[in-house]
């Protein structure tokens, strides 16, 4: 059955540039806390890890080539560096939900869909973010997943699948995944999803998305309820 006759129970979404704008300040603290240990990296290396886990992005980009990947006790307060610069770079310019988000995420839930947010974001910095945002519990999302919840993060699909166990949906292709990032596609590949959304919303643009495999391309998470025809549904029951 195809993603076009199969309504989603679950929909999975991307947080930074998907669902939140947070002026993409996650990359360039990421560059600055690399080049203050010690790396040099281009803006090619720290495109690589949109959407990546930031800790692992840390630990493979301050390893010297060639040698052992930095042990957890060289890594932890590199990782703690990161998140203090980003808390500072937040409490400066706070994040806010992308226009529309809000809005569609209430019309899904509305609808009967359970709506999961996931993020490379370490736990702690995912709160901070959802109480800025006034997102905490479920104010706007039934469950919050982390890099660190799984044991590998994008495009591993284990944040995919937690979401699913956790909100007891068992199959994959009721599963709607968007984000804004090649990872987002490919975590939702490696899963199977149903559905597999690029958003044009956040780090990457159409040509970038359109490389990796996809069943659609949209402007924003605001076009998901139109998308599976939420909206319409909804208001003929209201």
């Amino acid at each position: 059955m195809s993603s076009k006759t199969v309504q989603p129970e679950l929909v999975v979404l991307d947080m930074a540039g998907t669902t939140i704008d947070e002026g993409l300040a996650v990359y360039r603290v990421l560059e600055e806390t690399v080049v203050a240990h010690g790396g040099s990296p281009t803006q090619a290396d720290i495109n690589k890890w949109h959407g990546a886990a930031k800790r692992e992005a840390l630990r493979v980009m301050l390893t010297p080539e060639g040698e052992e990947p930095l042990s957890e006790d060289v890594l932890n307060p590199i990782v703690d560096d990161f998140r203090s610069r980003l808390k500072a770079a937040y409490a400066e310019r706070p994040p806010v939900a992308l226009p529309g988000v809000e809005q569609a995420l209430a019309d899904l839930r509305a609808a009967g869909i359970r709506v999961a947010l996931s993020t490379g974001f370490d736990r702690d910095v995912v709160n901070s973010l959802l109480s800025a945002l006034g997102w905490e519990g479920d104010a706007v999302a039934d469950a919050v997943f982390c890099g660190s919840d799984v044991p590998a993060g994008r495009p591993a699909p284990y944040m995919i699948f937690r979401a699913m166990e956790r909100l007891n949906v068992q199959d994959v292709a009721k599963v709607l995944v968007a984000g804004d990032t090649p990872r987002d596609l490919e975590s939702g590949t490696n899963a199977g999803a149903g559905f597999v959304v690029g958003v044009l919303s956040g780090a990457s643009d159409k040509e970038e998305l359109s490389a990796h495999p996809h069943t659609h391309l949209l402007p924003s998470v605001a076009d998901i309820p139109g998308l599976i025809g939420v909206r319409q549904a909804w208001a003929k029951t209201s």
